[in-house]
């Protein structure tokens, strides 16, 4: 039981170009904004989105990864804790 604490997943769309930095002792750092979005029906039948956004960290070969595939727009998935 103690594997699942801190877990979570994140199904979202890119919000920007990742923020990608090369740090001085050669290793890469990846900011992204991934907006998650839920949508329901009110009681009065309207049709409702909430957006919510998240920032996310890659490092090392995560963030390179994230460097030559991911821009704006995309859809991604991220598990981490």
């Amino acid at each position: 039981m103690n594997n699942l604490k801190n877990k979570v997943q994140l199904i979202g769309n890119v919000g920007q170009l990742p923020e990608v930095k090369t740090l001085d002792n050669g290793k890469k750092v990846a900011n992204i904004n991934l907006a998650t979005n839920e949508t329901y029906i009110n009681a009065k039948g309207e049709k409702i989105t909430n957006t919510q956004w998240h920032t996310l960290v890659a490092w090392g070969k995560s963030a390179e990864i994230v460097e030559n595939y991911v821009k704006k727009g995309d859809e991604i998935a991220n598990e981490g804790k």
